[in-house]
């Protein structure tokens, strides 16, 4: 059966829909049009220490993962479409101060105003989503991840050539970038909330029965790792490349190579193999698998790299894409499933509070799973066995995927599952 194209499937869905998932492409295009330059232009042009730099970008993603669940209840409470307007306004204000602004307290808070932005209207983009795609989720999320990696191959494209002009210009167009998408949602986006929008029961409240959740909770904890694994992409795989390419030149190469080859594949293959995967599998059958290869993903880099040579350039480059390919292709094995469970365990209802509380949850893990995979690379170039980590990454997967297995075996990923309505599961 053939797969129908990207254009095609996206002409199928109505058109908040479509406007959702153009609308994370515009997100992505200007957020990663600047966010890669903005270390270089606190160190270099505003003369900041390390840490001061550090502690910049590190309130941006505070802010952002820290507040998700506040995002996520407001969404719930308030509507999709606020949110998503307000945090798309906030960060127009957020990237125009980094470009004017020069002092620490400044620059601290429009990097905080960036973050939060994204805690406003990232957990409503996905409800909104999963409720005007109805019985077709799967597919939506399929597509949105196929936007969402196209953003993030343009935007730093954009991005490098304003800023070879002056990073203000660049920190001008982000910011117009999320202006006029501000403005086209205020106009176009239609208003849409939950299920169970207007009911009187308290911000905390919503918390307490998220909490109570635990299927949810189990499979938040258990996919964790996945976050961990996808995220070595910008942490493990670029160390790597520094340490074993002979030359900085082609570590820069290999590690733009390493980014291309995740973002094409993503673009080309997402819906093609979400289909695959959907004629051969359920849901926790397939999220089980694509854990797995994340994991085996990492087995490319226990190639020895020779000393020397053509050799060592080759094997510094070939395994680390590799590795960067394989966890893409997991990746898109696994979204779009793992985003439709999240509905189904909570049963359609604070499906963006739910959201909120997994993207929390999720960057904690991220952050203790860097420490560790940083303080286990260190470890290991000390002890001389390379090996260890990748190992170590490897057995995350498994370990995730056989606790997903069994999670799926014992219909753990439907206990919270109650009926949706009928008007909601009509959408399409």
């Amino acid at each position: 059966m053939k797969t129908p194209g990207i254009l095609t499937q996206l002409r199928s869905f109505d058109r908040s829909v479509q406007l959702l998932l153009l609308n994370q492409f515009t997100i992505n295009l200007g957020f990663y049009m600047l966010m890669p330059y903005l270390a270089q232009h606190l160190s270099g042009e505003l003369a900041l220490a390390g840490w001061l730099v550090g502690l910049i970008l590190g309130m941006r993603n505070f802010s952002q993962q820290g507040m998700f669940l506040l995002g996520g209840a407001l969404a719930d409470r308030f509507g999709y479409k606020p949110l998503i307007v307000a945090g798309c306004t906030l960060r127009t204000v957020g990237f125009a101060a980094l470009g004017f602004v020069d002092s620490v307290p400044g620059l601290l808070a429009a990097s905080a105003a960036t973050g939060f932005a994204g805690a406003l209207f990232n957990p409503a983009v996905r409800a909104y989503l999963a409720r005007d795609a109805g019985e077709r989720r799967i597919e939506a999320f399929a597509l949105f991840n196929v936007f969402y990696q196209a953003g993030i191959l343009a935007g730093p494209l954009i991005g490098l050539a304003l800023t070879g002009v002056d990073f203000r210009l660049t920190c001008l167009v982000a910011a117009a970038v999320f202006a006029a998408l501000t403005l086209v949602q205020l106009r176009s986006l239609p208003a849409a909330h939950g299920p169970d929008h207007g009911e009187k029961d308290s911000i905390t409240g919503q918390w307490r029965q998220l909490v109570t959740n635990r299927p949810f909770l189990l499979f938040a904890a258990a996919m964790s790792s996945s976050y961990v694994l996808s995220f070595q992409v910008y942490l493990a795989l670029p160390m790597t490349l520094e340490a074993a390419a002979p030359g900085e030149r082609l570590a820069t190469i290999g590690t733009s190579a390493l980014f291309a080859v995740s973002g094409l594949a993503t673009i080309l293959g997402q819906t093609r193999i979400t289909a695959w995967c959907r004629q051969r599998w359920t849901a926790h059958q397939a999220i089980s698998i694509g854990l797995a290869l994340m994991g085996a993903a990492f087995l490319p880099l226990l190639t020895p790299v020779p000393g020397s040579g053509l050799g060592r350039a080759i094997g510094a480059v070939v395994p680390t894409v590799l590795c960067g390919l394989l966890l893409a292709i997991a990746t898109m094995i696994v979204y779009p499933f793992e985003m439709d469970t999240i509905v189904a365990l909570c049963g359609n209802r604070l499906v963006a509070t739910h959201y909120g509380l997994y993207n929390t949850l999720c960057g904690i893990g991220i952050t203790a799973g860097n420490l560790l995979t940083g303080a286990a690379l260190d470890a290991a170039r000390r002890a001389g066995v390379p090996a260890l980590p990748w190992l170590a990454l490897a057995a995350l997967g498994a370990t995730s995927a056989l606790a997903i297995h069994r999670l799926g075996r014992h219909h753990r990923l439907r206990a919270g599952l109650r009926p949706q309505k009928a008007t909601l599961a009509g959408r399409g």
